[in-house]
């Protein structure tokens, strides 16, 4: 007799309809589809809507709801997950929040007290990176790793024996991951290296990227870099075998799903070393990481690539290993397994 599949009601923002980046709850909800009847919520653009609109999905699915999974975040948004949270104890509904945002720690020494009610009332607890587990962890928490997940077959590995000074941001243009640190970086390259290139690929989120124009143009760089605004997974990797390093400039990070389509695409990578990245990517090993907002520690980073090009294949070929590690059957597997033991 064939198992009925439980049923999954996954809480999150769904927006890239509106041209935003594709976030966990589109690219998990889909892989999770292929075990169980997910359902998720919500795709409505306003905040408010979408606050509303999850707390009315937790009503009205209360009596086919399995289990509730609930994208977490430090702005906003965490309060979405808190009274979500709250409405899921008060129907007796089992819930997992999802932790995301390296700035989530900032969240709990704010609103340590609804923090610690929402994440004690879940049935489980899930972090994309060992960083905020070891958070968490150390604040009296069990949470459990379950990393942010690629098909490793779309991303086809280039072996980069020569290096040219042609760079790619690969992120949504917001303050928050400095991306204006990407225009100062390639000003001190184009110093040494007059035909450097930056391709900046992602959405403008907050005005960045007329900040970034406007930067680049009193700098006298605006004709080395290329602005593409969003692209489709196809579009921007065929894009990147055009580049030879990939640099993350963010000043608060957890486990960017960019930056582990780098390491599997064999960039080499030079990335700030905030938050989770360091438990991501290993400095000298598989990256070179530096200090956030420091434009000449980024850039001599960026200058040991080119000048010594064996280094910079020898990290991206361990990169490559390291994001095999991200196989969606993998992560899949694993949130089979977390499912079934919170359920039984």
């Amino acid at each position: 007799m064939k198992r009925k599949k439980l049923n999954i009601l996954y809480l999150g923002n769904a927006l890239s309809g509106y041209g935003r980046t594709p976030t966990t709850i589109e690219r998990l909800g889909k892989l999770l589809q292929k075990k169980y009847d997910v359902k998720t919520f919500s795709s409505a653009k306003l905040k408010l809507l979408r606050f509303f609109d999850c707390l009315l999905a937790i009503v009205w699915h209360r009596r086919t709801s399995d289990l509730i999974l609930i994208d977490t975040y430090s702005t906003q948004y965490f309060w979405l997950a808190y009274f979500s949270g709250l409405l899921a104890c008060w129907l007796h509904i089992p819930y997992i929040p999802i932790l995301h945002g390296g700035a989530l720690p900032h969240r709990f020494s704010k609103s340590e007290r609804q923090v610690t009610q929402f994440l004690n009332g879940a049935a489980a607890i899930v972090s994309p990176s060992n960083y905020l587990k070891s958070y968490f962890d150390s604040q009296g928490f069990q949470v459990q790793t379950i990393p942010n997940f690629i098909d490793i077959r779309l991303y086809p590995y280039l072996e980069r024996k020569k290096i040219q000074p042609k760079l790619l941001y690969v992120r949504s243009l917001h303050r928050k991951y400095n991306p204006k640190l990407a225009v100062s970086v390639l000003s001190v390259l184009i110093m040494k290296y007059p035909d450097a290139e930056l391709c900046m690929v992602g959405p403008d989120k907050d005005g960045s990227l007329e900040e970034c124009k406007r930067f680049a143009g009193e700098l006298g760089v605006m004709e080395n870099i290329t602005f593409t605004g969003i692209l489709g997974l196809k579009e921007w990797t065929d894009l990147a075998q055009q580049y030879d390093i990939f640099i993350n400039t963010t000043n608060v990070d957890n486990t960017p799903v960019s930056v582990i389509e780098a390491m599997a695409l064999g960039i080499p990578i030079v990335s700030t070393n905030v938050d989770g990245i360091p438990f991501l990517l290993d400095h000298g090993d598989n990256a070179l990481l530096v200090p956030p907002n420091d434009e000449t520690e980024f850039a001599n980073a960026v200058f040991q690539l080119l000048e010594y090009p064996e280094k910079a294949l020898q990290l991206a070929t361990k990169a490559r290993t390291k994001a095999e590690s991200f196989r969606k059957e993998t992560v899949l597997s694993n949130w089979e397994e977390l499912v079934e033991d919170t359920l039984k």
